[in-house]
C-alpha cells in the first residue's frame, strides 16, 4: 500500500476543493466564521468537532443547501461559490445525510439504479431497462461495492440500519463522482457495522476523494489522511490523524481527556 506521502505526490497540483474566507450568518448568529480550508483531488479529510461546531453548516454550505454569507467555494477550480445544489451535482459532487433518505418500498439493487439514472443524460426516458442496461449493470456493481451482494434484491424495509447507511454510500456513489461529503456513516452503527464501514470507505477508487463528518473518531481517524478540526465555526486545528488524536488541547475539548 502506498504512503500517505506517496498518494499526495502523485496527485494534480490543484485542488479538488477550497474554500476561502467562507462565513454562514443566520441573523445575528454566526454558523461559520472565515472557513478557509484546501483538500486535494483524491484527499480524504475528516472534520471533526463538538455539537453546534459548525460541521453540517460547512456542508450545507459546499453543497448549496445554503450559500454563503461571504468567501468562495471552488470545485475543481471551478467558482461554484452561488451555484445551485443540482448544478454542483452534475459537476460530480455527491453527500450523504444524517437522516436516511431511501425508497423503502423498493429493493436494494432499484434505489442504486434509480440514483445512477437520475443523473444520466437519458434520466427521463420511460423505456423499461432490460438485462443489458449499461446502468443495471452499473448499480450491480456499486452494490457490490458497498458488501450489499445478498442483499440486492430485498426491500430497504427488510435491511438492517447499518445495511442502509451501506446502501447510502451506494447511492453517493453513483454518477461517477468525483468527490463526497459523508454526513455521520457511523452513527447509531454496532461494532460489527463500523469495521465494515472502514473497510467500504478505505476501498474506494483512489481518485474519488471525500471528507468524513464523524463524532466516532475510532472511524475517522482511520479512514483520512487528514483531519480539520472546528470549534464555535472556525478552524481550530488542522494536521494528520496522529498529530490530533496526540494534541493535548483537542484531547481537553473534545474528549475529556486520553483518547484510547
Amino acid at each position: 500500500m502506498r504512503s500517505v506521502a506517496e498518494r499526495l505526490s502523485s496527485r494534480s497540483t490543484g485542488n479538488a476543493l477550497e474554500l476561502r474566507g467562507v462565513t454562514r450568518m443566520f441573523g445575528a448568529l454566526t454558523a461559520l466564521a472565515d472557513v478557509t480550508l484546501s483538500i486535494r483531488p483524491g484527499e480524504r479529510h475528516a472534520v471533526l468537532g463538538s455539537n453546534g461546531a459548525g460541521k453540517t453548516t460547512l456542508f450545507n454550505c459546499i453543497t448549496g443547501d445554503f450559500l454563503p454569507t461571504s468567501g468562495t467555494i471552488r470545485f475543481f477550480g471551478e467558482d461554484i461559490t452561488d451555484f445551485p445544489a443540482h448544478e454542483r451535482i452534475r459537476r460530480g459532487l455527491r453527500r450523504t445525510y444524517q437522516i436516511s433518505l431511501l425508497f423503502r418500498g423498493l429493493s436494494v439493487l432499484d434505489n442504486v439504479y434509480l440514483a445512477c439514472r437520475g443523473v444520466s443524460r437519458g434520466r427521463f426516458s420511460m423505456i423499461r431497462p432490460g438485462r443489458d442496461d449499461v446502468l443495471m449493470q452499473t448499480a450491480s456493481d456499486l452494490v457490490d461495492a458497498v458488501h450489499l451482494t445478498d442483499s440486492r434484491d430485498r426491500l430497504v424495509s427488510e435491511l438492517a440500519y447499518g445495511q442502509q447507511r451501506q446502501l447510502e454510500i451506494a447511492l453517493a456513489l453513483s454518477g461517477a463522482p468525483r468527490f463526497i461529503l459523508f454526513d455521520e456513516p457511523a452513527a447509531g452503527l454496532s461494532p460489527t457495522e463500523r469495521a465494515e464501514l472502514i473497510e467500504i470507505l478505505t476501498s474506494l477508487p483512489d481518485h474519488i476523494g471525500y471528507i468524513i463528518i464523524e463524532h466516532d473518531m475510532d472511524v475517522a481517524l482511520r479512514v483520512v489522511e487528514r483531519v480539520t478540526m472546528m470549534h464555535n465555526g472556525r478552524v481550530f486545528k488542522e494536521g494528520l490523524p496522529q498529530e490530533i488524536e496526540g494534541d493535548e488541547e483537542v484531547q481537553q475539548l473534545y474528549l475529556g481527556g486520553a483518547h484510547g
